[in-house]
Formats: C-alpha cells, sequence, structure tokens
C-alpha cells in the first residue's frame, strides 16, 4: 500500500527535511538520512509537531542551536571572511525564504523608527534618515545559504559595532537581540556583534536595500549563514539573555528568516 503523503499548509516536506539533514551535525546527520529522513523524525527529534509553516521553522530554529554553540567555540573575533572584486558579484542575487517574495514585509520608511533599548545608554528610536546619516562602508563578500547555494553581492552600511557605541551600549553584555518586521528574532553573541565584518545594512548594490533582501535595513554578518542575517529589523536590544524579548512593543513570534 503506498504511503500516505502528509500535507502540510506553506511547507515543502522534501526541503524542509534537506533543510533539517543540513543543519543536523555528522555522524548524526548520515544516520539521519539513512534511515529516519521524515517529518515524523523531526517530530521526535526536536519535540514539535510540524502543523504549518510557523511550526517547520520552529523545527529548523530548534535543530539550528546545536550548530550555534559549536560556531561560537570557534569563531575568531579578527579572522576575517573572504572580500572579491566587484568582477565577481554573482548578477541575480537569489532571493530564498519560508514565503513567496511578493509576501516580504512592507515597512513605510517614512514613519519607520528603530526601537533600540536593553543595556544602553541612549534609548531614543532612530530613524532611517539618522540611520543613513552615519558612517558607511562597502563591502563585496559571500553569502552561503544553508540549503546549499551561495553567492556574492555588494553591501553598504555602519558596522554594528559602531551603532552600538552611538547608542552607549554596554559590550560586556553576552548578546544582541534583533526584532524583524515579519515577527521573526534573532540574537547575535556579543563578539559577532563587535566582529569589523558585521554590518547594518542599508544598501545592496549600491542602491537602497530592496524589499526583498530587508528593507530598510539588515544585519549582515559575512562570518554566519545566511539564516543567522535577520533582514527587515525594526527593533534592537543589548541584553544577557539569549531568550526572545517578551516586553518589546512588536510580536515576538520567532520565525526561521529568510536566508538570502
Amino acid at each position: 500500500m503506498a504511503r500516505k503523503r502528509t500535507i502540510i499548509p506553506g511547507v515543502d516536506n522534501k526541503l524542509l527535511i534537506k533543510d533539517a539533514a543540513k543543519l543536523i551535525p555528522e555522524p548524526s546527520r548520515r544516520l539521519f538520512l539513512r534511515g529516519a529522513a521524515s517529518l515524523g523524525a523531526l517530530t521526535m527529534l526536536t519535540g514539535c509537531d510540524i502543523v504549518d509553516s510557523d511550526a517547520a521553522e520552529g523545527v529548523l530554529k530548534k535543530i539550528s542551536t546545536f550548530n550555534d554553540r559549536v560556531q561560537g567555540a570557534l569563531f575568531n573575533q579578527n579572522k576575517l571572511a573572504p572580500t572579491y572584486p566587484e568582477s565577481m558579484i554573482t548578477k541575480a542575487f537569489p532571493f530564498n525564504a519560508y514565503y513567496a517574495e511578493d509576501e516580504a514585509p512592507e515597512v513605510d520608511g517614512a514613519a519607520y523608527k528603530l526601537e533600540v533599548g536593553g543595556l544602553i545608554d541612549k534609548k531614543e528610536p532612530w530613524t532611517l534618515d539618522q540611520l543613513y546619516a552615519l558612517p558607511q562602508e562597502s563591502q563585496i563578500t559571500r553569502h552561503v545559504c544553508v540549503e546549499g547555494w551561495s553567492a556574492i553581492g555588494k553591501w553598504t552600511g555602519v558596522r554594528l559595532s559602531e551603532f552600538l557605541k552611538r547608542i552607549g551600549a554596554d559590550t560586556r553584555a553576552k548578546y544582541v537581540w534583533f526584532g524583524c518586521a515579519e515577527g521573526y528574532s534573532n540574537t547575535i553573541d556579543m563578539a559577532t556583534a563587535l566582529h569589523p565584518q558585521t554590518q547594518l545594512t542599508f544598501k545592496f548594490a549600491d542602491a537602497i536595500l530592496p524589499r526583498k533582501y530587508g528593507y530598510p535595513m539588515k544585519c549582515r554578518m559575512p562570518t554566519k549563514l545566511g539564516f543567522k542575517n535577520p533582514k527587515h529589523i525594526i527593533a534592537m536590544y543589548v541584553q544577557d539573555r539569549k531568550s526572545t524579548r517578551l516586553n518589546s512593543s512588536h510580536s515576538q513570534q520567532s520565525r526561521m528568516p529568510s536566508s538570502a
């Protein structure tokens, strides 16, 4: 009797299993692929029921926690990601997300204010004009997606370390938390935040950051996999806890980010 395929709204089962396998460390990955690569196995592995796209994203995020610890242990604050000449820029930079391109969040730039808080001295929100007035620099770096592809792009913005200095952040804190317009949230460790290539990005390919790539602002971290780079950022907190903030005025439903 043929096995009935489980249909989950908004979820490509094969892609979900493929992404999960990439996040599972060896040798568990080989065992998973050899005999237990199924939605049921993911449910058992993470303790999460996969009922819709949000749940699927939660499963992937839970699996990635182990790799976060490994990356943190191996991270070298003084090591730079490779940079490239403009001739090597990928001409058609891919869009990749768990939502369609036309479903990317729409943020009103005129009304935009970046909420900042936590262990900082200056908690006034920032408008786009204020952010654009900060000293900016460009980097041509490779974006590496968990799905196995990579692309080279030109990104322009202010170093996150410079912005943290402007808001009087306590850099002895452990984490910087980001809240995003689509409801996703992400936390990075302070060493990553202070890395010279970690950037609050306002432009892509010398033009204002397009909606599909994270307008009005994303955090570009060429030392991390693409899904760790939050887009459509609307809030930022410096804190000692890695957990999602629950007291922000924005929605804190945790989702996997798009990986472009």
